[in-house]
């Protein structure tokens, strides 16, 4: 039974800038990425996920160097980027300043889907029971096992909980009594129904060290960023989107852990407390195989990709492991 207190992608998936891409540094996250992608490949004509390609811009010699390292790593795992030149780059989008990059990384694989179509997806071929409108009052743990949910609705006798509730999942743990260090950070994006006489098939496009970031979105573009700064990065990577008008803008939270990583697994104090949450931005592209993964730990399974470094313990273990390549 998936209990939504909403409606279904309602909550910071709705907002989402759709991305899916494996240019991670971290090992683990590109695995993750591989076992995503074949999800959806798989349903792309439903979800209109158009591999188009990040394009990631670089302009400070720090980042160059880890991207470079990133870059051999995820060849090494059958991730087809690569390292382009500027004048490479702006082949790829004509209108982008160059002047000052030093470096590019692209890879084709890489693309954008809709959110709520991969959402209604799940729904239909999932067979669960999906009850919309309902949130969680209580969950009744005893002698450190899970009992029952309570929910605005009805009590739910059950003996595994999986929490995934995004940017307020320290809220849910909480009434189980278990701690996840989650905190929600707000991001925001705008649209243009014009494009600018930018391609039409436009690689998802990031310049690094502002985070500003523009895609194809329908006919126009989605452009989005760290901060209000955004607007400068634009008008200075991205001349043409400064003259184009705007319709709207929106807002919603990453779900950031300490390290800018996922927090997925079981809880140490309360036997079949299950969660994934925490993924800085990643959640809606890593949802296929996080998924398959906790669905795994619920019945039992030996896990298909072992996501156990990502258990919330780490930070009492000493053993962070931030990611890099954040947005």
């Amino acid at each position: 039974m998936l209990v939504e207190r909403d409606s279904l992608a309602s909550g910071s998936t709705s907002k989402s800038a759709g991305g899916i891409r494996a240019q991670f540094a971290d090992e683990l996250n590109i695995r993750i990425a591989l076992r995503s992608l074949l999800e959806f490949e798989a349903m792309a004509e439903e979800v209109s996920f158009v591999q188009d390609g990040y394009l990631f811009l670089l302009d400070r010699e720090e980042d160059v160097a880890s991207f470079r390292e990133a870059v051999a790593l995820q060849q090494s795992l059958g991730v087809p980027s690569q390292v382009l030149s500027p004048d490479e780059a702006r082949q790829l989008v004509p209108q982008l300043v160059v002047d000052d990059l030093l470096a590019a990384t692209f890879c084709p694989r890489d693309g954008t889907a809709t959110p709520e179509s991969v959402v209604q997806w799940y729904a239909r071929e999932s067979g669960a029971r999906i009850v919309q409108s309902c949130a969680v009052a209580a969950i009744d743990v005893r002698d450190g096992i899970v009992c029952a949910v309570e929910t605005t609705r009805e009590r739910i006798a059950t003996g595994c909980v999986v929490c995934c509730a995004g940017a307020w999942s320290s809220e849910v743990a909480a009434l189980a009594g278990v701690t996840l260090p989650v905190e929600g950070i707000p991001r925001s994006m705008w649209f243009t129904p014009q494009d600018g006489g930018l391609p039409e098939h436009l690689p998802l496009t990031i310049d690094f060290s502002s985070g500003f970031y523009f895609h194809r979105e329908g006919p126009g573009l989605a452009f989005g960023g760290r901060d209000e700064d955004v607007f400068e990065a634009a008008a200075r990577r991205l001349p043409v989107l400064a003259d184009l008008p705007l319709q709207t803008s929106w807002w919603g939270y990453y779900d950031v852990s300490p390290d800018w990583n996922a927090l997925v697994g079981e809880a140490a104090e309360v036997s079949r407390f299950l969660y994934a949450t925490g993924f800085s931005g990643h959640g809606f592209q890593q949802a296929p195989a996080v998924g398959e993964h906790v669905a795994e730990l619920v019945v039992g399974k030996t896990p298909t990709l072992d996501l156990s470094p990502f258990s919330a313990t780490r930070f009492a273990e000493g053993g962070a492991r931030p990611e890099a390549f954040v947005v």
